[in-house]
Order: structure tokens, then sequence, then C-alpha cells
């Protein structure tokens, strides 16, 4: 026997998840072959309530038809060509996403590490441009989270994700805290070109930068020359009941990455600007062999047809204050449990006394679906269009999951 045969006899004798995966992930021993909906049916038959969205992407839910037909039609016409030439629903994804936003420029690419990265060069580069080249360093937060590659890692500081990877990558000046805005004036020096920053910290605990603090930073960007970068991968796209987290405070980025929910489940991102911020991107400076191929922008139009739709946002809005007042009363029906229910719209969060892991693992066993976050979080991110009944639903078997977990920590 070779070493080869000896090697795929061992594999296919092994249970469970395949050893041929990397396994750079705690995954779940579930396996999904379809889904409706607010729900996800496993292989062995079983019904999951979705309220992690395949982390805040599937916003719409699964299967929608409005996302299927798109697909289809466009998957029997056209998949790839490259940018080396115009691609028509591109320019269609990009005027519409100008005529929602602050924004005058896009560029397209296919995930939200890739539109952080993107926007971290736009901004290095508009100071470039401008002759100050000196001028490239960011001002970022601790919790944050923009991505997985080199520059968006360091960006965080996160020292558990940058473990093992060399030196981070230089060039960004981390804060300790969003809402710290005397620390965010006092480090900005000679070589800012920006501030970088999630309106809302998703990934580091559903952590809301307030109205307050978000008008500060655009008045100090203003008053420093600085452009000012928001993150809206998590939070943006109706989450919060705006299609744009940043329209709660009343002011603009200069900069914007998106990603995740524009998608609908397809994997698309973009980093869009003002036509000042993007004077620099010009031939060669950037690019994405699948950065907004055909098949990927007939998805992403029909995701802002039904965003677009009237009511739509309202419903929104609509759903994110009954479920905030659900929680609360999940929070006084377990104080022993919660400690504080933290959010916006449908992009919410259970600050938890016990383990946010063991939570998570409750909720499995109830057959609901939840994401951890940092400071012991747990997120709960339902589709944007989830029915009330299933969002009853969802608090009901949460409910019944805290119990188990009450239980168990005695």
């Amino acid at each position: 026997m070779t070493a080869t045969s000896a090697k795929k006899t061992s594999s296919a004798k092994t249970s469970g998840p395949s050893p041929a995966v990397m396994g750079t992930y705690a995954r779940q021993d579930v396996v999904f072959e379809r889904g409706e909906g607010s729900w996800l049916i496993s292989t062995t038959g079983d019904r999951y309530l979705d309220l992690a969205s395949g982390i805040a992407v599937n916003a719409l839910g699964h299967a929608h038809p409005k996302l299927v037909a798109a697909l289809t039609e466009q998957a029997g016409k056209l998949w790839h060509t490259s940018n080396l030439y115009r691609v028509k629903e591109q320019e269609k994804l990009a005027e519409r996403l100008c005529a929602l936003t602050f924004a005058d420029k896009v560029f397209m690419c296919n995930s939200g590490a890739e539109a952080c990265e993107g926007a971290i060069k736009l901004a290095r580069r508009y100071h470039f441009a401008n002759g100050n080249p000196e001028r490239w360093r960011l001002i970022t937060f601790k919790s944050a989270f923009h991505g997985r590659t080199l520059a968006t890692l360091a960006s965080a500081g996160n020292d558990k994700y940058l473990e093992g990877f060399g030196e981070r990558a230089p060039g960004f000046d981390l804060i300790d805290q969003i809402g710290d805005l005397a620390a965010v004036e006092k480090a900005i020096g000679p070589e800012t070109a920006g501030i970088m920053l999630e309106p809302i910290q998703a990934e580091g605990g559903i952590r809301v930068g307030s109205t307050e603090f978000l008008r500060g930073l655009r008045a100090l960007c203003d008053q420093h020359g600085l452009l000012l970068v928001f993150d809206e991968v998590q939070c943006g796209m109706g989450r919060t009941g705006k299609m744009w987290a940043y329209e709660r405070a009343g002011i603009t980025p200069d900069v914007m990455a998106i990603a995740k929910a524009i998608g609908g489940g397809f994997p698309v991102g973009a980093f869009l600007a003002t036509e000042e911020a993007a004077k620099g991107m010009v031939p060669g400076t950037h690019g994405s062999t699948f950065g907004g191929n055909p098949l990927a922008m007939a998805v992403a139009n029909a995701v802002l047809d039904a965003m677009t739709e009237p009511g739509f946002l309202d419903g929104v809005a609509a759903k994110g204050l009954r479920f905030k007042q659900l929680l609360a009363g999940l929070k006084d029906e377990h104080p022993d449990v919660i400690e504080e229910v933290r959010g916006e719209g449908l992009l919410t969060g259970l600050r938890v006394k016990p383990p946010a892991a063991d939570v998570v693992k409750a909720c499995m066993g109830e057959k609901l679906l939840t994401v951890g976050a940092g400071d012991n979080v747990v997120r709960l991110m339902p589709p944007l269009n989830i029915s009330d009944e299933d969002l009853g639903e969802a608090v009901a078997r949460l409910s019944r999951a805290l119990k188990v977990v009450a239980k168990t920590a005695v």
C-alpha cells in the first residue's frame, strides 16, 4: 500500500469533520443542506432558527426568491470577464450606492477584509497625492475587527489574532476604546492620515459609538485635514434600522467599507469614497480579479432592490424596537445570566455573566443559532425580514437556553 492510498483509507474511516479542512475554526458539528427564510435545515432534517445570519451576511434570510432569480438568470448569461472591461451591472450598483450614501466613487471587491484593506490604502494614497507622503498612519481602536489580512489585523491590535505572524504591520495608532475623544485628539500627529473605526463594534461586543463621539471625530478630521474612515461591513446595509449606521449621528465619513449584507450571502464587498478622498486612486494603484463580477453584481443589485422597497427599513426599525423590548424582558427574567442588552436595530447583543460560549452552546441545544463576540457578549443578528412570529419563537428558545445555563452554573 502506498503512502497516498494509506492516507485515503485513513481519511475514509474518519467520522465527523473532515481532516482535509484546515482546523482554523472551532466548528459546530452540524451540516446544513438548505435554508428557508429565517430557518436552516440540517442533513439530519433538524430545523434551526438562525439568529446568526451567516455572521450578519444573510440579511434577507435564506433562499430569498429575488436573489435566487437574479443569480439564476445571470448564471445562464455571463459569470466573469475581469475588470479589463466595463461591467454594466457593476456600474449600475456603483451608481446606486453613491445615490444612497455620501460617496462619489466605489471600488468593488469580494469581502469585508478586502474592503477595509482598500480603504486603508485609499487613505494613505490621498495624502500622497496631495504631496504629503509622510501622512500615512491611521488612528484605530482596540476591540475593533476589520478583517484577517496582515494590515487589518494590525489595525485592530488583537494579540490573539496576531500571534505567530511576525512583526505587525506598521502604521496604526491604537486607542483603548471607542468613546475616548480626548485620547483620539492626543494621538493626532504630523504623520496622521485619518481615523478608522466601526460606528458599532460588532465582533468587539456590540459596542455602540455615541452620536457625540462620532460627531467629535468628524470635527477633529475637519480641523486637522484627516480622512474619516468607517467600517460598516457588519453594521451597515439596514442592520441598525437605517441604511447606514453613520446616519444615526447626522454626519458622513470620507471613506466607507461595506460587505456582508450587500451580497445577501454571495461574496461581495466594496469601499466607497468622496471624489476628493479618492483622488489618489488612479490606474494601477489597486485591483481585484473577481471584484464586481457579473454574478456578484446581479445578486447585490437584487439585494438593494429589496432593501429600498418602500417601508422595508421602517419594518427593520420596528422589529429592532420590539426585539430590544423582548430582550429587556428576558433580562428581567434571567438577572443571574444577562448583565446588559446592547445594540441598535437588529444588531443586538447580550453581555452575559457566565461564559458567552456556554450560552451559545445552550442555544444550539435549543436549535437556535447565535454568535459569540468580545466582552463576553452573545450576538443576535436575525435576518432583517424575520417575521414577528419567528422573532417571538427565537426569544422563547433563548429563554429556555438561559435556564439551562443558569442551572448548570449553580
